[in-house]
């Protein structure tokens, strides 16, 4: 018994911070990988970044967010377009939200976004698409996501090096 006693008080705290590392992980801030090249080229195929899952639990979901959305057991990245209340759509590659154009700096310049039109994005819902609108498996194929769906903010690349920091 003495000896269990030993152990527990030595290796107390590497239990704990074991423990804290997993809350963290689970509810907090999480590694994720792209997968495919349906954000290129703001974000690639492997690159490694960071999920805050925490902060739409204090704060709103933003226009341009990029964000982990769960679809179809899967998990996807994509760039909030369109938020409840919104209408928007694309003519001749030009982007309208609430009949107002907005710029896509984001895109890569000759991207080609097939035309299309949302009358109205119902409450708790969000419009996503990827960056690489030719290829993104997006709001235009599977609809506005709940907003339940989205699993958090991919704020920041980790992994490669060259492109390591925020990412918009």
């Amino acid at each position: 018994m003495e000896n269990v006693k030993r152990i527990v008080k030595e290796y107390w705290i590497y239990v704990a911070i074991i423990v804290v590392i997993l809350l963290i992980k689970s509810y907090v801030i999480a590694p994720i990988v792209v997968n495919g090249t349906s954000m290129d080229s703001t974000l690639r195929d492997g690159d490694l970044m960071l999920l805050n899952k925490f902060e739409y639990e204090v704060s709103d979901i933003h226009r341009f967010d990029i964000v982990v959305v769960k679809h179809d057991g899967k998990h996807i990245i994509k760039r909030v377009i369109g938020m409840p209340g919104d209408s928007v759509k694309c003519e001749d590659n030009i982007l309208y939200i609430n009949g107002k154009v907005y710029a896509e700096e984001y895109l890569d310049p000759g991207t080609e976004t097939q035309d299309f039109e949302i009358a109205e994005i119902a409450e708790g819902y969000y419009f996503v698409l990827g960056d690489n609108r030719e290829v993104s498996l997006d709001s235009r194929s599977i609809g506005p996501v709940k907003e339940s769906d989205i699993e958090g903010h991919a704020f920041f690349t980790l992994f490669p090096f060259n492109r390591f920091g925020k990412s918009e």
